[in-house]
Parts: structure tokens; sequence; C-alpha cells
């Protein structure tokens, strides 16, 4: 009853703390909805099977499940066989995607879904899709496509695959997506099965179907029915599920930092300012115990009322978010947002446990007042840094500066998050250390204002003095929104001048041809372009272990040789290999061949961790699409193929990092709104609690002779100090993480990369603080003084 009372009676004191929790919860509240609302769903295609039968899984390199290992023909028949006696089942459909995509008008149907638009003609039962009109296809020159297509039964059409061009007569059309060939031409397109879909008997319970089948397949593989089916994504669909995934993962990861960061930094605040209340209260006989008891129960009621509000704050927005994320193209087709339960639960449970966790620090102190402290101001006498409170700012400095050494040195997928951890680790680490800092950059920004005739400079110089740690906690909110800003603007800046500087190195001198409106170039493409690197990419499944990885097939002389493969040093120590060994090869196809490790080279992405003859690869996996030709200087490269583009090494370089650009300039402007945004009220709140702390001061001061203008600057003058100091240790604690990254950068670039800050987003960061904790601390002391008059 106490704490309630308490609450009650000191809800000003709490308000920061509160609002600071709710915004928090409401955050990860929302991130946490769109994460579970963007879980992979059944794809439509798959709504009229029972169950789909999938081979067993094979491991990457680190140990972790990935693709299935597809079935050979051979392989496939006698389990299509044995499937198809289980009981309930009414038939068992191959179901196959490659690469399709009609041309209209020399120019690709935008599809995004082309890579696996391809089909046999028994796919469309699964869904079931139905015949609109003609008829099945039943010869290789026929197709039947989507009525949307627009092509009318007895029409021709120009259908690119993976071949290139070739014409087709459309004998069909039915209410669903795809091109659906003969079977026979769908088994030529794509040999292997990769899943076999189990269509049951009318009536027939899916689950017993399921269960029959899994007994009958063994241990050959996996029968997933219900939900578990949503494991067959296409490729697109997955890309924009994991690109949203890494959104709204490093929305969460920046949320909950800057929520323990600021409430702690809070409570600590606002428990400091009550030294003179618990002093009275250790007077009357309170245990040191009580008043943590005390403190605990205070936080737990503020963190779940905030946690409460939050939850609801953050479903309302949840719509926002999803809409904004739909905006950059990262977010699965006809994603509908749903609320589960964990995710509330899980959002409150941060939201209270981060207060706890930051009133236990304040407790920790508070419990430690004396009863003599009941007669003196409320403030801290002795406001220095104790000895734990410099180990602990130290070692975390120091770990600071070893991640971001490490953020130089570290991969270029690990690169932007080993700087944003660098730089978290910093400003806790700023944070701590305020206290010692924040008295001698006072007297550093007011000493060119001490000889012009006015007091207020000493009181503000006095002040940041005497009580240090007080002003510390004002300035560790805004130690954050600023490096948050210079940081991932920052990093931002660097990489768009770094990135493409170096791919137009790589590739100086030579002509790109690259795919225009299609996943890929066809072989087409390539007969048109006889010279220059045609990588053809394939997943492959190596040695007796079968671990998957890509395998490239190179038309280039040096690598070209049947029989043989080029590793690349690391991959081969993963896989035990050593030049001369034999190694055995499953390719798509489920096919495999024993290949013989001719040499093993240095690490080298653009040629590739495992080459082999590009023909081998065509042999096993018609259905794979090549990657971008590099044409030397002297040869003439064509885009004569509908679509495709060529570009010079510049160009080239440009438009591959635009194609991330957008997704990293939105993810970047996202995360600096959340912090700085976060951050911004954090600081009014603390400094509007820091002027009502200070009312009696004021009163002093106003019967002093100070007028209501005199202190009302006063008050702005102090805050604008306190914006000052935390902006500038949040510049400084940035400066070595994105020091790092450029370094990272040229070594990986081979080109001179320098730091470089986006000016204007740190402006508006630091003057966006700045407006807000002055217009704070201002209305709060102007409400004071109207109450003292």
């Amino acid at each position: 009853m106490l704490v309630l009372a308490n609450v009650r009676e000191r809800w000003s004191s709490f308000l920061g703390a509160f609002l600071a929790v709710l915004v928090g919860v409401a955050l990860i509240t929302t991130t946490l909805v769109i994460y579970d609302s963007s879980r992979p769903t059944v794809q439509s295609r798959y709504t009229g099977t029972a169950a789909l039968a999938l081979p067993e899984r094979a491991l990457d390199r680190e140990g972790s499940p990935e693709d299935r290992v597809p079935w050979s023909r051979a392989e496939a028949a006698p389990i299509r066989a044995e499937l198809d006696a289980v009981p309930g089942v009414a038939s068992v459909v191959v179901d196959r995607s490659f690469y399709a995509q009609a041309l209209k008008g020399d120019k690709p149907v935008t599809d995004e879904g082309a890579a696996e638009a391809g089909h046999g003609w028994g796919s469309a039962r699964m869904a079931p899709y139905r015949l609109v009109s003609g008829r099945a296809p039943s010869g290789h020159g026929e197709v039947v496509v989507d009525r949307a297509l627009g092509v009318a039964a007895g029409g021709e059409l120009t259908v690119n695959l993976t071949e290139g061009r070739r014409q087709f007569t459309v004998v069909g059309t039915v209410d669903g997506p795809g091109y659906y060939f003969s079977e026979a031409f769908a088994a030529e397109q794509q040999p292997g099965v990769v899943a076999l879909a189990l269509i049951a008997d009318e009536g027939a319970s899916a689950s017993s179907v399921a269960s029959a089948a899994q007994r009958a397949l063994g241990d050959r593989g996996d029968v997933l029915a219900g939900e578990a089916r949503s494991e067959l994504q296409p490729r697109y669909v997955e890309h924009k599920r994991n690109l949203g995934v890494q959104l709204i993962s490093a929305m969460a990861a920046l949320g909950l930092f800057t929520t323990v960061f600021v409430v702690a930094s809070m409570l600590i605040l606002s428990t400091g300012m009550r030294r003179r209340e618990i002093g009275l209260l250790r007077t009357i006989g309170a245990a040191p115990s009580q008043i943590r008891r005390m403190i605990l129960g205070e936080a737990a009621v503020v963190g779940l009322l905030g946690s409460l509000v939050g939850c609801l704050t953050g479903i309302a927005a949840t719509p926002i978010l999803r809409d904004i994320l739909k905006g950059l193209d990262v977010t699965p087709p006809g994603m509908e947002v749903t609320v589960a339960a964990w995710p509330l639960l899980t959002a409150s449970a941060v939201g209270v446990g981060v207060s706890l966790i930051g009133s236990w620090a304040a407790g920790r102190k508070a419990a430690k007042v004396a009863p003599i402290e009941a007669l003196l101001d409320s403030r801290s006498a002795n406001d220095g840094m104790g000895r734990g409170r410099w180990i602990t700012g130290l070692s975390v400095l120091g770990l600071g500066a070893v991640l971001a050494i490490g953020t130089a040195t570290t991969g270029a997928d690990s690169r932007i998050s080993m700087a944003l951890f660098a730089t978290m680790t910093l400003i806790v680490a700023a944070a701590l250390l305020a206290p010692a800092l924040v008295g001698p950059l006072g007297r550093l920004l007011t000493a060119p204002f001490r000889n012009h005739g006015s007091a207020a400079p000493v009181l503000i110089r006095s002040e940041l003095t005497a009580n240090s740690r007080r002003a510390a906690s004002l300035v560790a909110p805004v130690i954050a929104a600023v490096g948050f800003a210079v940081l991932l603007s920052g990093a931002v800046e660097t990489m768009r001048v770094a990135y493409p500087a170096g791919e137009a190195l790589k590739v100086a001198g030579q002509t790109i041809v690259t795919s225009d409106g299609t996943p890929g170039n066809t072989d087409e493409v390539v007969a048109a372009n006889p010279v220059g690197k045609a990588s053809l990419p394939t997943r492959a499944f190596v040695g007796e272990e079968r671990t998957v990885l890509d395998v490239l097939g190179s038309r280039d002389a040096r690598w070209n040789k049947p029989g043989e493969a080029v590793l690349g040093r690391r991959t081969a120590a993963d896989l035990g290999l050593e030049r001369g060994q034999s190694v055995l090869v499953r390719f798509a196809d489920g096919a495999s061949v024993d290949l013989t490790v001719s040499e093993i080279l240095p690490d080298d992405p653009a040629r590739g961790d495992f080459v082999v003859a590009r023909d081998l690869v065509r042999a096993h996996d018609p259905a794979a699409l090549t990657d971008d030709i590099f044409v030397p200087a002297g040869h003439g490269a064509s885009a004569a193929i509908p679509g495709t583009v060529v570009h010079d090494a510049m160009r080239y370089a440009l438009d591959d990092y635009n194609t991330d650009a957008k997704l990293t300039d939105s993810l970047a402007a996202m995360l600096i709104a959340i912090a700085v945004g976060y951050s911004v009220i954090a600081v009014a709140n603390s400094m509007a609690m820091a002027a009502h702390g200070r009312r009696r001061d004021y009163a002093v001061m106003k019967s002093a002779g100070g007028t209501v203008r005199q202190l009302l600057g006063l008050a702005a003058g102090e805050t604008a100090v306190l914006v000052a100091v935390g902006a500038g240790l949040g510049v400084l604690v940035t400066l070595p993480p994105l020091a790092g990254m450029a370094s990272g950068l040229s070594q990986a670039t081979s080109s001179d990369v320098g730091l470089h800050l986006n000016n204007g987003a740190v402006l508006t960061a630091i003057v966006g603080t700045l407006i807000a904790a002055v217009l704070a601390g201002v209305m709060v002391t102007g409400k004071t003084l109207r109450k003292t008059a």
C-alpha cells in the first residue's frame, strides 16, 4: 500500500520512467507482432494437398540444416508408388518448379516469382486451380497459363526459359498464377524431385494420411502436413521475409538497448533527487532493505503500468510499421497482422524487468543514505565518482575500444553490427564516466561568458560541478541520441562512397551484361556473349556427409576442365579435402559425380569457393540461370536479347550498390528516428524532472532578486550546456567505430576510404534534442516560478 501511495503522490517524478517504459514496450511489441505475422505461411498452390513428402535435409558447413537433398528420378519412382498406396491418398503429384517468364513486345512480363513459375500440369491440381478454358498440355510445345496474362486458348506466346526464348501454343487457361507444361517437358527442366504432393481422397483425414505416409517413407525424408507445409517458399518470398526480419531485428535490438539505457538513467535520476525523503524514512526507523523493497516496488508498478499501456500503443502502431515495410518491399505478399499472446507477454516482461534492473541500481545507492541527510538538501552532498563506478566505466570503455578495433577486421556482413555493438558499449562507458567529465566540460563551455557581467555562467558552472551525478543522468539520453544518429548516418555515407568505388575497381575495363526484368541470364544470352566470365551457380551436396554449398560452373579455361574441381582454402579445410583427392558431388538432378580436386587456391569471391566445368553444372541442373556476364575490353558485349542490359564498370557498381541502398537508407532513417525520438522524449522528461526538483533553488534565487526572465534564461542556459556536453560525447564515442568501419572497407575494397559523416542528420539530432530539452526545462521552470509568485 505504501508503494501505491508513493506512486500516486509522486506521479510527476515517475512520469518520465513511465513514458520511457511505454515507448520502449510499444516499440518491442510492434516489432514482435510484425515478426510473428511475417512467419512463413502455406502457399496458396499447396492448399489442395493433404501433405508434402520431402527428401532428407543436408547440413551446411556450419552444421546447420539447409536444403533438401533432391531425389533422382530413379529414387523418386518407388517412393511415389509407395505413397500412392497409402490409404486415403487419391494421387501423388511430382511438384516441379523452374524458370518461366512470358515476353510481350520483347519485354519480360513483370513477375517476382518468375524463377519458380514453371510447373508440370499435375501441380495445378494441388491448389487446386480450375481449367477455365481449353485443355491440359500434352506436347512439348504446349502451355497452360494464368487467364490474367490475357492470352486466350489457341494463341501463341513467347516464354523465356533457361535455354532462352521459345514459342508455345496456349492450349488452356487457369484461375491461378504460373505456367503449366506437360509433365515430360517439366521433368526435362527439373529432373530432380524435391517434393511429392499427396492429394487425399474426399473425406480422408489429412493428419492420418500424413502419419501413414511418414511410416511408408521412413528415414528417406519427411512428410509435412498443416502449417508445416509452409517450409516450401518461393525464393523471392523468403528473401523479402529475411530482409524484413533483419530490419525489425535491428529495430528491436536498438529499442531494447535504448529502453534499458534510458529507463535506468531516469530511475537513477529520480531516486537521487529523493535523498532527503529517504533520509527522513531512515530517521524514523526504515531499514536499508525496506528502502530497497520500496524502490523496487515503485519501479515494478511503474513498469507494469507502462508495459500495459505500451502493449496497447504497440498494437495500434503495428499497421503503421507494416505499411512502412510494405513500402520498402520487405514483407511477404498478402501479410496480415495477427496479434498473438507471446509478443505482448515478452514486451511486458522486458518493460517490468528493465524497470526492476534500473531501480535495483538506484536502490543500492539509496539504501546507503544516512538519516542525517533528512536535514540536508535533497541532492547529494558528495556527487563524486565512486571506485566501483570508475572500475566499471573504464572496463566498459576498454571493451568498447576492442570492439571498435574489431570493426576494422570483421567480415563485411558483420561490420555494421560490430560497429553498432561498439557504439552501444562506448555510450554506456560515456554515461558511466560522465560525472567526471561534466564538470570540466561545463567549465570549458562557459569560460567564454565569464566576463560578460552575468552571474548565469558562474551559477551553471557551480551547479555542474557540485551536482555532477544529476548532470550526468541528464546528459546520458543526449549521448545516446546523438551517438546513434552519428553512427547510423555516418555508416551509410561511408558505405555509399566505399562500395561503388571498390566494385568499380574490381571490374575496371570490363563491360557487364546484367539481367533486366528477369531473375538471371539465359543460355541464349550467354551464347550472344561468348567471351568473358559467365558463372553458372547451383546448389550441390559434397562428400559423404552431403554438405550443401554453392558450386559455380565456369567457362574460364583455367577452371573449365571435365572431372576436376578447384576449391578455395577455407572450403577445402571445412570439407577436409586436399589437392589430388576425389570427392563425390551430388547435383540438383539427384545424380552423383566423382570429381578430383585439381587445385586449392586462396579464397576469392570473384572466382568462387567450389568451381567446376560449366557444362557439368548445365548437364545436372537444366534450370540454373547464369550470373552477370563480365566481358573484357576489346570484345563487344551484346544486349540484343530481351531482358538484358549492358553497363560499364562504374555504372554497374552504382547500380549494384543502389539495389540495396534504398533499403539501407530506409533502415538507417528508421533507426535514427527511433533512437533520436526515444532519447528526445527521455531528455525532455529528464529536464522537466530536474527543473521540478530545483523549485526550492529557484524560489531562493527569486527571493534574492532574480527576475523571472533571468531565471528562465538560467534554466535554458544550463540545459543548453548539458545538451552540448552530451552531443560532444555522443559524437566522440562514435568516431572509433566509424573509423574502424572505414579502415575495414578500405581493405575490403582495395581503395582509400575515409570517414564520412552526414552533417544534416547529426545537426538535426542535436538541434531537435536541444529544442526539446530547453522547452521542457523552461516550461516546468516557468510553471514553478508562477506557483512561487
